[in-house]
């Protein structure tokens, strides 16, 4: 029996996946260890094989085959637009992908005006302003302090993830609208899904109940 391979996000969603999975009777030894530089992690009993890796390359190992499972933001499966199946939401690592920005900017989200939208996430924000609100709008990358943009005039708005809302509330902005809820999802490679079939629907079933 060949090892089923789970890329896993690094950071906190790992923590919160690896606690579940131990609660369905799987443990990646070594995975516990923060000064280790080993980069696999087994579980032999239940020929299951973990690496971490950074969220947006998830999908991408998953998608090519180098892991037959990931898990990973739904924000990160939207964005970066994988052929793989969504399979089973997690249920952490809630937040939500809004659209911000100061008061003001209302007016010109509901005039229909071209206007600046500031983000990390250049195709979330494209089709949500596009096929969805059929909406002219210039899409600016940007990788830090998203909220700067309408604060300094480089935006109108700002396209980002809002956990509680506090760093908008410090800042002068608001959440103008709702884009889609995100939370931690596990995804699969679609020839996997075909040739393993019974292992990982084993799996989910497994994880699935244990989130009940």
């Amino acid at each position: 029996m060949r090892y089923l391979t789970v890329a896993l996000t690094k950071g906190r969603l790992a923590k919160d996946t690896l606690r579940l999975f131990s609660r369905i009777g799987i443990e990646a030894a070594g995975t516990e260890d923060n000064d280790s530089r080993k980069l696999i992690f087994t579980d032999e009993k239940n020929k299951l094989r973990f690496f971490m890796a950074k969220g947006p390359d998830v999908p991408t190992y998953v998608a090519y085959g180098a892991a037959d499972i990931g898990i990973v933001g739904r924000d990160t499966i939207l964005e970066e637009g994988r052929k793989i199946y969504e399979v089973l939401d997690l249920g952490f690592g809630k937040c939500r992908m809004c659209i911000c920005g100061p008061e003001s900017a209302r007016e010109a989200l509901s005039s229909g005006k071209v206007i600046r939208v500031a983000t990390k996430y250049p195709n979330i924000a494209r089709d949500y302003f596009m096929r969805r609100r059929h909406q002219t709008v210039e899409i600016i990358k940007m990788n830090g302090s998203i909220e700067l943009a309408p604060i300094v005039g480089l935006s109108e708005v700002i396209c980002d993830i809002v956990e509680t809302g506090s760093t908008l509330r410090e800042n002068g902005l608001a959440v103008l609208e709702e884009v889609c809820p995100l939370s931690a999802r596990v995804v699969v490679n679609q020839v996997s899904m075909k040739m393993e079939n019974e292992r990982i629907g084993e799996l989910i079933t497994n994880l699935r109940e244990a989130l009940q």
